[in-house]
């Protein structure tokens, strides 16, 4: 059980490293890494964990006010898979220890190991009232 909650939390880690950028060799060795731990995930889960990094690094980009550091794409509605693709209302981002609400479209390749496109909305800020029934933390 400790395995399976610390693997996507360790997988969005390695994720998060590859997008921070460095050498192109040292790149592309994170990023065949990376894949092959996504690989030993069940596909919907690797959805999921590449939906979420880039949740963080599209919003990251895109606003700058903002410190991403956690992004759950199911944290207040499981989203809605079609194919690779990833769809929901229910999102939540941390930045600065508040969290926010974001919805989103998230299309992934065939083996789900990149994201090809990802659109959002960010929505309200979460009440810290309403964080525990959702499983956020500060």
């Amino acid at each position: 059980m400790q395995r399976e909650i610390l693997a996507p939390v360790f997988i969005a880690l390695i994720l998060a490293l590859i997008l921070t950028g460095g050498s192109a060799e040292a790149s592309d060795k994170r990023q065949k890494q990376l894949e092959n731990m996504l690989k030993r995930l069940d596909p919907a889960t690797r959805l999921e964990q590449v939906c979420d990094v880039a949740a963080m690094s599209f919003i990251g980009r895109d606003h700058k006010e903002f410190r991403i550091d956690r992004s759950v794409v199911s944290a207040l509605a499981e989203p809605k898979v079609k194919g690779n693709t990833l769809t929901g209302k229910g999102g939540a981002f941390r930045s600065r220890g508040k969290w926010y609400q974001y919805s989103f479209t998230c299309q992934a390749t065939p083996e789900r190991l990149r994201v090809l496109s990802f659109q959002y909305k960010i929505g309200d800020e979460i009440p810290e009232a309403q964080w525990s029934q959702h499983g956020l933390y500060q």
